[in-house]
This record gives C-alpha cells, structure tokens and sequence, in this order.
C-alpha cells in the first residue's frame, strides 16, 4: 500500500532563484519548497505525497482552499511536490524512525477521482486474487530498485490518463474486472461493452490456455476525455499467465496482442539503459501524447525481460509534472 505519509530526511537544500524566504527541499525522490530556515539537510520531518487528502483538523486549516488536497504545484518557477511537516505534528508516543508509515496515525486518506456510474459497474466480487492488479509505484520512491538494475535493458511506455481494466479467462470462464472489483455483466458498463464490441472472451478462448490482459480505458466520459475521442477505447499494457504465474516478457506481449489484434498503449522506447537518477527519469516522462497534442500523464518503465525480486514485480512510472500541473 502506498506510503501517503511517512517519516523522512531531508536530503538536500537549494535556493530558488529570486526567493529570499523559501527554498527547494529534496525528500525520497521529491523535490518540494519549503520555508527558509524551517529544515536542516539531515533532519527528519512528516513528508506527505502529492494526493493525500489530510483530515480537518486546526493544524490543517491552511488546506481548506485546497480541499485538504496535496497537489503538485509550481511557486517561484519552482514545481513542487508534496509538504513537509515537522515531527512535533505527530501524537505524542509515535517512535521516531526513517521510512515509518504514519499515515493511518494522521489520519490521511488518498485522494481518488469520481468513478462515473458507466465504469463503476456492479460488483460481483472482490478482484480475483489468482491475479496481480495493475499499481505501479512513482519512481520518486525506488532510488533503491533504481540503483540495483541502473544499466539493465528496459522499455517504456506512455501512461495513458483512463480507467484500469482486467479481461480474464480462468478454466473457461470469462470475468471482467475494474481496478479493485470483479463487475456482473450489464448493458450500461462501458468494461463490459468494449469486451462485447472486442470480442476479448472470443480472442482469449482461441489460446485455449488461462490468461488475464490488463488495460487502460479512455475516451468520453473518462477522465474528461483529454485525448478527444469519440466512443471508448482500450490499450492493453500487459499479459499474464495464470497457470505458470508470470507476466509475459515485452517481446511475447507484443506477439500476443498482435495476434490477437488487440491495441497496446504507445510505446515509446524499446531499448532504454535504466538511469538511476530520479530526475532524468521524470524529465523524460515530459512530452507529447502520441494520442493527441496533449501533454502526456507521463511513462512506465519495465525491463524488457520480466524481473520478480523480493520487493515485488519491476514495474513502475514517472509521472510528468507538466500534466499534473495542467490537469490535478
């Protein structure tokens, strides 16, 4: 689960240029303006990420034009992301140590975007627990993956701005799922009408073999429609095989749904050597949409030969602050 807040150091201090009383404070991967004087390199502090929505209490108060919202905003030409709090915000009695959640001990809940009514659909269960669900984590937080496979061969895609769907067939029955749900079928669930229009249950019983394929949905009424499509569409991102419990490495992914005929989201590079720099790697999630003339949401990288260590599947984005500035 996502870490909203945590106890973290303050790793670096550098002036922004033309102001006397902030300065730019990096925190994990993020870099975000606080006061001048406030924080010392090496001090501990309540770092809370960009989407946490903190809870109405007088400390907070300040947050109230926002909504109690943390958004990514730009002060003094200087992008911002996420807020520092001093430890004293904490309940007396919390032990004090790097990297402890506090999340829950504040209070903090994470910010999720209305679902409209034709994608929420109607549950028939929780998510199936015979597959992994699409998170991927912000590179912001994985300095540590990044220096463990810095020069390792990965790819990346561009990360669309829609709704997460699964489509799986699992001992010959057919499911459809969003984000966190299993959904009946209905006449008004977009999900289930591109699987209909798709003919995804059809596709998949050809293989004569269990796999679950993960997408994203865009189009009208999701997510305000940025790329200015007619209709719904979706592009897939990744193929798992139930029985032997993998996800398929990049080359048979495209193989896959190309003999399916089937769309995959943009891919954007092929054979990229992995920075272990935090920075480049959100500055190359900046650019156009391949889709339209939109900045994209930003990228996801993964290696192009399937990697599973002990902190879990190799797979995660770089969100580009030029979208969230423009869009959350």
């Amino acid at each position: 689960m996502r870490q909203l807040a945590s106890i973290q150091k303050i790793s670096k201090l550098e002036p922004i240029e033309g102001a006397d009383s902030i300065v730019k404070a990096t925190v994990l991967g993020w870099q975000l303006v606080v006061k001048k004087g406030e924080f010392n390199i090496g001090d501990l502090c309540v770092y809370c990420e960009i989407d946490s929505i903190l809870p109405e209490k007088p400390e907070f108060d300040f947050l109230k034009p926002r909504k109690m919202r943390i958004r990514t905003i730009k002060l003094r030409g200087q992008i911002s992301q996420g807020i520092c709090f001093p430890l004293s915000i904490l309940p007396s009695g919390v032990k004090i140590e790097e990297g402890k959640d506090v999340t829950a001990i504040l209070g903090i809940t994470k910010y999720e975007p209305p679902i409209p009514a034709s994608l929420e659909g109607v549950a028939k269960g929780r998510f199936p627990s015979f597959i992994p669900k699409t998170d991927e984590a912000r590179v912001q937080v994985l300095q540590d993956i990044l220096d463990k496979y810095k020069g390792e061969s990965f790819f990346y895609t561009e990360k669309l701005d829609g709704s997460s769907a699964t489509y799986y067939l699992y001992d010959d029955q057919f499911g459809v799922c969003s984000r966190n749900l299993e959904l009946i079928e209905t006449e008004e669930n977009t999900l289930w009408k591109l699987a209909r229009e798709q003919k995804i249950e059809e596709r998949l019983k050809s293989l004569n073999k269990n796999y679950a394929i993960q997408g994203e949905i865009i189009g009208e009424s999701v997510q305000s429609n940025k790329y200015k499509l007619r209709g719904q569409d979706i592009y897939f991102f990744n193929v798992y095989d139930i029985d032997e419990h993998r996800f398929l490495d990049f080359d048979e992914s495209v193989v896959f749904f190309k003999n399916l005929d089937l769309k995959i989201v943009p891919v954007l590079e092929t054979n990229y050597e992995l920075s272990g720099n935090i920075e480049e790697l959100v500055e190359l999630s900046v650019g156009k949409s391949v889709l339209n003339d939109i900045q994209r949401e930003g990228i996801v990288l993964r290696p192009l030969k399937e990697i599973e260590d002990s902190s879990g599947r190799i797979s995660f984005k770089a969100i580009n602050p030029k979208f969230l500035l423009k869009y959350e």
